[in-house]
């Protein structure tokens, strides 16, 4: 079992004992213990946005998410030169690029499913044939007017799930020590 499956099965946890005899807790604290934005890609993605638990889900993490993810794609978009940045109406347009593939990165990222077939990757009618709309894969296509700005989402999903795996490799390796 991967963590993130260990960590959604700690969060529906009703034993709330931390002790030598249970360890369904052990998930969550190593994911706080592993700390960085990868704890919170966990949070957002796996606790807060799971389809049973929109009710109790926590808004303002990710609206939080947001806003570091904002940062992060604006460092990265300056760090990389996607865009020139020598007039008051370059830095303008470059810090509306950044705003734009931060939030269709994200938004992609925390729900990135083809809608026709529900992610399946078969096609709705038949339930035979592979989903014409994502050719069989599950994954919806990026959309987005052009094909730069497309490329960006991309790299930056990318982003997102190496820092997501990054941090639940820290995280299971904390959680191996602990029950050591």
């Amino acid at each position: 079992m991967g963590f993130s499956e260990q960590f959604i099965a700690s969060l529906s946890s009703r034993d709330l004992r931390d002790d030598e005899f249970h360890h369904d807790l052990d998930a969550i604290g190593a994911a706080a213990r592993a700390g960085d934005l990868g704890a919170l890609l966990c949070r957002v993605k796996y606790a807060d946005g799971s389809v049973n638990r929109l009710s109790e889900g926590n808004s303002g993490n990710l609206a939080q998410l947001l806003r570091v993810w904002t940062a992060k794609v604006g460092e990265t978009g300056r760090t990389r030169r996607w865009a020139k940045a020598n007039t008051a109406w370059d830095i303008q347009a470059a810090n509306t690029l950044y705003r734009r593939v931060a939030e269709a990165s994200l938004a992609h990222w925390l729900d990135g499913k083809c809608k026709r077939c529900g992610g399946t990757g078969i096609a709705p009618p038949s339930r035979r044939v592979a989903c014409a709309a994502c050719q069989g894969s599950g994954d919806a296509p990026v959309s987005c007017p052009g094909s730069f700005e497309r490329e960006k989402i991309k790299e930056m999903v990318g982003e997102l799930e190496g820092l997501l795996q990054t941090h639940g490799a820290r995280a299971a390796r904390l959680l191996g020590r602990r029950r050591r």
